[in-house]
């Protein structure tokens, strides 16, 4: 058997933050990522201001990620568009960057960090890998992002009776296109589900949508799905219209969007979307992964393992309100009636439900 101090399950934005700020105070710990090479997962694409602010209290500079900032959101519904200025400028990158970016930061740091170890198993404070080894830590940190590990699955009933999917898709975009949507993000709503769509650093725009399985069993097969949203909204269209024949449609299962885990463990900090899945319009999830992490060590910090239970509660009331709020609006966007709505969104309405669905670090 082997035993650490502190055990970081999940090398992306919140096992990273951890990694860095456990580092910063010398304490023992050891990351580890079940990915020998960093991919591009399929969310997160979005930083919004308080984000940036986290990133500047883990020592990043955001120009690292991408030196283009994001001023502004449109909202798109049928034939009807909103816009309005957001409250600072964010920025999209994509998560390959972001996870490759905040790790390496964590390595400069002197984290310890093993990749390519995959956990299959979580029970009474050890940790089983895909190899059998056996890691045993006072003070676990569950960064596994969306994916569950056996022991310390989320409940089944957080997805709902009409379970959500994220799906993405890359676009390499002709210039013209990629000047057009520079500087902005565009929200296209649709009866249960919508899409967001971003230019990022490497020049191509992100396209993620979140849809009820309901929704895509309608419509058969995703890029059915995207052909037949494109014909009723032509702003979507065309970028459709500009997606690659060979071009891969990411997908994943079951996102249990507005659950949060309200109740604590000893020795068990939940962070990200282990702790709270926060509505994916909202453009927090990231926010929330790297804001949990830094708050969980520096709680780690004053506390150790014993403090996790209390602290797990505490993040839980805050993150009630931002997933509350991204909650509703997230109902009132997958509604059939959205396109109705459209007139009454006044950019500061826009910028009051942007700011209310903010975490701070």
């Amino acid at each position: 058997m082997n035993a650490t101090r502190a055990l970081i399950v999940g090398g992306g934005p919140a096992g990273a933050a951890v990694a860095i700020e456990l580092a910063r105070a010398g304490l023992p710990h050891l990351l580890i990522e079940r990915s020998r090479e960093t991919g591009d997962a399929l969310c997160g694409g979005f930083l919004s201001w308080r984000t940036l602010d986290t990133l500047a209290r883990l020592g990043i500079d955001p120009d690292q990620l991408n030196p283009a900032r994001t001023t502004t959101v449109r909202i798109f519904a049928g034939s009807r568009v909103a816009h309005a200025a957001l409250p600072r400028p964010a920025l999209s990158v994509s998560r390959r960057r972001l996870d490759t970016v905040l790790l390496a930061a964590a390595v400069a740091q002197g984290a310890a960090v093993e990749r390519g170890v995959t956990v299959r198993a979580i029970e009474d404070g050890q940790v089983r890998t895909a190899d059998g080894a056996v890691i045993a830590a006072p003070a676990l940190f569950l960064a596994n992002g969306k994916s569950d590990v056996r022991g310390t699955a989320r409940p089944a009933s957080a997805r709902g009776a009409d379970p959500t999917l994220g799906i993405r898709v890359r676009i390499v975009p002709p210039p013209a296109m990629a000047r057009a949507l520079a500087g902005q993000i565009d929200l296209y709503l649709f009866d249960r589900g919508y899409a967001g769509l971003a230019m990022q650093e490497d020049g191509s725009a992100n396209l993620c949508m979140a849809v009820h399985r309901s929704r895509l069993q309608e419509a058969g097969t995703p890029a059915d799905l995207l052909a037949e949203l494109g014909r009723a909204m032509p702003a979507l269209g065309e970028w459709v219209a500009a997606i690659a024949p060979d071009a891969t449609i990411d997908a994943i299962a079951n996102v249990p969007y507005g659950w949060r885990q309200t109740t604590g463990q000893a020795g068990q900090y939940r962070l990200g979307d282990q702790a709270g899945v926060i509505p994916s319009l909202a453009g927090e999830g990231m926010g929330i992964a790297m804001a949990s992490g830094l708050a969980a060590a520096r709680a780690y910090r004053t506390d150790g393992a014993g403090g996790a239970a209390a602290w797990q509660q505490r993040l839980a009331r805050t993150l009630a309100r931002p997933i509350g709020v991204a909650g509703a609006v997230r109902r009132v966007a997958e509604s059939r009636g959205a396109a109705q709505l459209i007139p009454f969104a006044h950019p500061a309405l826009i910028r009051m439900l942007a700011q209310a669905t903010r975490i701070g670090a």
